[in-house]
């Protein structure tokens, strides 16, 4: 394309500043960002490179943490060692991705000096990366430029809806992290679910296996307890209601079921269910295709996951605290009224 300048086209484009490459490096981490996830200490280390180019790096191990491999979700503890290899950095950073992010303020659930806790909606990454530009994150500091510290203290899949916690203050963040990772918080999520789910199946403790597709996506899978890549999980599950099938909409009989999650595995409740036999309505990686197409003209348009209650303990009061987040009008419209849900004993 050519450059019009004063109304004249130009034959050359004007020369574009150089990106400078910088050499490799070890970084150490202090004190300051201890309690981070690898992939969000790299992005503020590597402003400027494309978070795409971020996670390939991490992904084909040029990324060493403490010299060996490593993972983007990591998390990082003072006195780490973090080698980068040698990549190219844009004369300007991202200050150009920083102001293409809209600013975005979330529905709040509580906040305090301390910590946010937010009713994220279905349909928005809780971070840019993987082909995201923005998420959660970048769109909440865009919308508080004063605050001086935000940082995810989990994640939600971008599919799932309902409760985050995003840390004010670094020792909140380390503070909440610790109860994640030392299993000390009740996340219970609430799922719709095809078919009659038997009362009496409560628990869920196949390990999971990760993998990649022929493209290059992301999967998991229930797998052998003697593989050598399986995963603990165990998942927790309770029937709320359910209904039997619904032959003039086309649609079969459903479970409304509480979710209880003491491992946080990547897809861990989508494919625990869907591996019992009763896959997430809407679910577009390992529920029931044909199923989605039909519940799709009902009007549900994503997948019926929702993080509904979170247990915690506050980082800086002590108190035992549990939040709640409705389900939003595009699930509770789905369901059908409670007077046709009889309660499961």
């Amino acid at each position: 394309m050519k450059q019009i300048i004063e109304g004249k086209p130009t034959r050359h484009r004007a020369p574009q500043p150089p990106a400078s490459a910088a050499p490799a490096r070890v970084l150490q981490v202090d004190d300051e960002s201890a309690g981070q996830r690898l992939d969000n200490f790299l992005m503020r280390h590597l402003k400027g490179v494309p978070k795409t180019h971020v996670y390939r790096i991490i992904r084909s191990g040029e990324v060493r943490l403490n010299r060996g491999r490593t993972s983007a979700d990591a998390r990082i503890a003072a006195g780490d060692q973090v080698r980068l290899p040698p990549v190219r950095m844009a004369e300007k950073p991202a200050e150009d991705a920083a102001r293409s992010t809209p600013a975005r303020e979330f529905p709040i659930l509580l906040e305090d000096e301390h910590l946010i806790a937010l009713d994220k909606p279905a349909g928005v990454a809780v971070h840019g990366g993987s082909g995201v530009s923005f998420g959660v994150i970048e769109q909440l500091r865009r919308a508080r430029p004063q605050a001086r510290f935000l940082e995810l203290v989990h994640r939600l899949d971008r599919e799932t809806s309902g409760i985050l916690l995003v840390a004010k203050r670094r020792s909140a963040l380390t503070r909440l992290q610790d109860q994640f990772r030392e299993r000390a918080t009740g996340k219970t999520y609430l799922a719709l679910v095809s078919g009659q789910w038997p009362a009496r199946q409560k628990t869920i403790a196949t390990p999971l296996r990760k993998y990649l597709q022929e493209d290059g996506e992301r999967r998991v899978c229930v797998t052998r307890e003697d593989d050598p890549d399986a995963m603990p999980a165990l998942t927790l599950v309770k029937l709320q209601r359910q209904w039997p099938a619904r032959p003039l909409q086309g649609l079969p009989a459903m479970s409304l079921l509480e979710v209880t999650i003491k491992t946080g595995r990547t897809h861990q409740i989508r494919v625990h269910l869907a591996s019992s036999g009763h896959g997430i309505v809407g679910d577009d990686k390992y529920g029931d295709f044909d199923l989605n197409r039909r519940v799709h003209k009902q009007g549900l348009k994503r997948m019926f996951l929702h993080a509904w209650r979170l247990q915690f303990t506050h980082p800086a009061g002590g108190e035992r605290l549990t939040l709640q987040a409705p389900l939003p009008p595009e699930l509770a419209d789905f369901l059908p009224p409670s007077d046709e849900l009889p309660p499961h004993a």
